[in-house]
């Protein structure tokens, strides 16, 4: 409580409020939460209540607390919640991934931990070497399930459970809940009391988002218009492809504005480099593909921006979740060119709104809107992978509120090793 305080923490989220009493109980619990909801803290201060109340010693190479993570970023942001939550608290602990030399880790386990927190692919490294057993492990926490599985960590995750006692505590975190999600989330839960807050399907209320029509050849015009708005002072800017993320931090930089990009081919080093720019301030527009970003958890994003839309409609609700973060307000705006007026339906059929138009700029396309309220055919979609104008595919936005400039308004590998950098803790 007292940790609590010190990091301003009055009131518990709806995900908190719902999850800790079944937690405390020693219930196993399904959690349907997105990130940004306040989901760390709602299975880390159970956690961290059960030990300090259990103060016995992990077996040397074992741990109490076992939590399974689809990236580094989202690894070291819990990492980091539980080192915050538990300051007052007399618990070990250590993070673990891919992409860095293992020494330090197996150190760090070697007498024992009361929690630890993975990447699947260096677990089982680490398992197959005999360095790390599982058979005392009371509580499990399988975070984004749908996105390990999305990142084709199923059978990993699968042969890390089997080395579980059967007699634990089992906590599942998933954004979505596809029949695969259900198939595991079953095979691993015992009677799970299920605790659901903000359907995939809905935004954030106080995110206000838009959408601006523009051919290609002008989405780096009009990002950088963008960005120049008095109002967008911290921005996460979505590409598709890594590629494309560079080539949008590159354009940028050199157009003056502050600019780094965040992916799986950047080393652990750069990527820890560029979120802390970015947290600092010192980076005032990050430029990420979809993966990467799902562990940035970043207070203060006044934007999200997307370059390109994403292909799949339920990323779009991932995507602009960045904003408007800890009760604060936010901005997504996206841009949308001739391939993309299908994806846009997707996305408004998925949020179950239209996303309002911002024509109120230098290069509204006014062609790409015709068709878009055309409700005819929209022209087929690229296919997916190939890159076009640098990046990734961005979010809609609700437009400008009243007052407001329109501009302002606006498979890895499967080890985990290949995409995980630093993310940051945001509200829990």
């Amino acid at each position: 409580m007292r940790a609590l305080d010190e990091e301003g923490y009055t009131t518990p989220t709806p995900i908190q409020t719902a999850a800790i009493p079944h937690l405390l109980e020693g219930r196993d619990v399904l959690g349907i939460a997105q990130t940004g909801t306040g989901k760390t803290a709602a299975f880390a201060l159970p956690i961290l209540h059960r030990l300090n109340a259990d103060r016995k010693r992990a077996a040397p190479r074992s741990t109490r607390v076992l939590i399974l993570t689809p990236t580094r970023e989202l690894a070291v942001q819990i990492g980091e919640g539980f080192t915050a939550y538990g300051r007052h608290v007399s618990f070990k602990g250590t993070v673990i991934f891919g992409g860095v030399g293992q020494v330090p880790q197996v150190k760090a386990m070697a007498n024992g931990l009361d929690v630890l927190v993975a990447t699947p692919g260096r677990l089982i490294d680490l398992m197959d070497q005999g360095l790390l057993n599982l058979n005392s492990v009371e509580m499990l926490v399988l975070d984004e399930a749908d996105r390990m599985l999305d990142m084709g960590f199923i059978h990993a995750v699968r042969k890390i459970t089997a080395k579980l006692p059967k007699q634990r505590q089992t906590l599942f975190f998933s954004a979505t809940m596809p029949d695969t999600v259900c198939t595991l989330a079953n095979s691993l839960l015992n009677n799970p009391v299920r605790v659901e807050v903000t359907p995939v399907a809905s935004t954030v209320e106080k995110i206000a988002q838009s959408v601006m029509f523009v051919t290609r050849e002008h989405k780096r015009n009009l990002l950088e218009h963008v960005l120049k708005s008095g109002a967008c002072s911290r921005a996460i800017v979505f590409t598709r492809t890594k590629h494309g993320a560079n080539r949008v931090a590159e354009q940028l930089s050199k157009s003056g504005i502050t600019a780094d990009a965040i992916h799986g081919n950047k080393s652990q080093g750069a990527r820890q480099k560029a979120l802390a720019a970015f947290r600092s301030g010192e980076v005032r527009a990050l430029v990420a593909t979809d993966i990467a970003a799902r562990g940035i958890d970043v207070d203060g994003v006044t934007h999200v921006i997307n370059f390109e839309l994403p292909n799949e409609p339920e990323s779009y609700v991932h995507r602009i979740g960045r904003t408007a973060r800890a009760g604060a307000e936010g901005i997504a705006v996206s841009f949308c060119d001739m391939e993309e007026v299908a994806y846009l339906r997707d996305i408004e059929k998925t949020i179950r709104q239209p996303v309002p138009v911002d024509h109120d700029h230098e290069w509204h396309a006014e062609g790409i809107a015709r068709i878009h309220a055309s409700k005819g055919p929209a022209p087929k979609p690229p296919a997916q992978g190939r890159g076009n104008s640098g990046g990734g595919r961005p979010p809609q936005g609700r437009g400008a509120r009243p007052g407001q400039p329109a501009a302002a308004a606006n498979k890895t590998r499967r080890d985990g090793q290949g995409q995980h950098g630093h993310g940051q803790r945001g509200r829990g």
